[in-house]
């Protein structure tokens, strides 16, 4: 039997919860984490048509990108489509599960779907962000070293980019009197005892604090660990908002917009003047982007892709970028797909469906 907390589980290691937005509102919105899941409805809106689909289909959990509450709900009447949605879901015991700034903000997620739908290459992360990281130092016997650093890398530690098990030593002394009530693994109560230990240096990033402090307890000899943890300014070149990649080669302008409409299945694209007659770096943000068009024209991008634009930001081009308005819901709807791909390959017991609803508010009259 599978739960929904199991579910959860995995979607957070996918997209940790500590990545949203402080104005955001993901995870579980609606239903008892306990729950045995039945079926799963992957959609970008959590809508009272979703949940009707979800009913139809035999599905008793709707995750969605965007929560469908973003602010606290003071009553539930039935008065707005918002409430109407949370009652229909209780009322039929569906729980509506929300990943939405955390999966924009980690590479695999949003804009990563995004970049590989157009083709891009050497992606890396448009705006990555400062105090994800932290650094854990500790004090260990030279001897139990390398037991302890297995424990703390399992936990998570110890990762940079594509390297893994990273870390700094250097040996010394360490120095302490075990009082009377101590039970020390090394010396005697009331001697001062010295150890050669070494001083070990790791990464990780904030989500993994407390596993990883965890793993250091369990594994390191002493009764008592001497440790500390610093949050970092580094920025985090895993985490952060939109991506930016490469064409495998330049193509033309009107080529690139011909290949945007066909592939990101929108029926009209909002642009500014061509700049190049080729483009070839594209930087990409899934729905409302526009707050990252400097770092789109710091990366030198030729392009950018994202929604939301309004009149007056597009004058922010200045003739040196092409900015590419392809509509929120159609920059994000294939994110249901993401999420469907990266559970089937953890779950196989159940159903994963997507939905077939379109909960685009916006028309286009052609």
């Amino acid at each position: 039997m599978t739960q929904l907390k199991d579910f959860i589980r995995e979607l957070e290691a996918l997209a940790p919860p500590i990545y949203q937005e402080n104005y955001d509102n993901s995870g579980l919105i609606v239903g008892d984490p306990g729950m045995e899941v039945q079926g799963v409805l992957f959609a970008l809106d959590s809508t009272e048509a979703v949940v009707d689909e979800a009913i139809q289909r035999g599905c008793n959990v709707v995750v969605a990108h965007h929560p469908i509450v973003f602010k606290g709900l003071k009553r539930l009447t039935g008065r707005t489509y918002i409430e109407r949605t949370v009652i229909k879901a209780i009322k039929h015991d569906v729980a509506i599960y929300a990943i939405h700034t955390n999966l924009d903000n980690v590479a695999n997620g949003v804009n990563w779907m995004i970049a590989r739908r157009l083709g891009l290459q050497n992606l890396r992360v448009l705006a990555p962000k400062r105090q994800q990281l932290m650094k854990l130092t500790f004090f260990v016997p030279v001897d139990d070293t390398e037991k302890v650093l297995d424990a703390v890398f399992a936990a998570g530690a110890g990762q940079i980019g594509d390297y893994s098990r990273c870390s700094f030593r250097l040996t010394g002394t360490g120095a302490f009197r075990p009082g009377e009530g101590a039970n020390p693994t090394i010396g005697e109560r009331g001697e001062d005892e010295e150890v050669q230990e070494n001083r070990v240096e790791v990464m990780l990033p904030i989500y993994l604090e407390k596993p990883v402090i965890q793993a250091l307890r369990k594994a390191h000899p002493y009764e008592e660990v001497s440790f500390y943890i610093n949050t970092l300014e580094n920025e985090n070149q895993e985490i952060g908002s939109g991506a930016v990649g490469d064409l495998p080669e330049p193509i033309t302008t009107a080529e690139f917009l011909v290949m945007l409409k066909k592939n990101m299945h929108t029926p009209v694209i909002k642009h500014t003047a061509p700049v190049h007659d080729t483009v070839r770096r594209i930087a990409v943000c899934g729905g409302a982007g526009s707050f990252l068009l400097p770092n789109a024209l710091a990366a030198g991008a030729d392009a950018f892709v994202t929604a939301d634009f309004k009149y007056h930001e597009f004058f922010d081009a200045d003739n040196k970028i092409l900015i590419c308005d392809i509509g929120h819901y159609e920059s994000e709807v294939y994110t249901k797909e993401v999420l469907c791909h990266y559970l089937s390959e953890k779950f196989g017991n159940f159903a994963l469906c997507l939905s077939e609803v379109n909960t685009n508010p916006v028309r286009y009259f052609t």
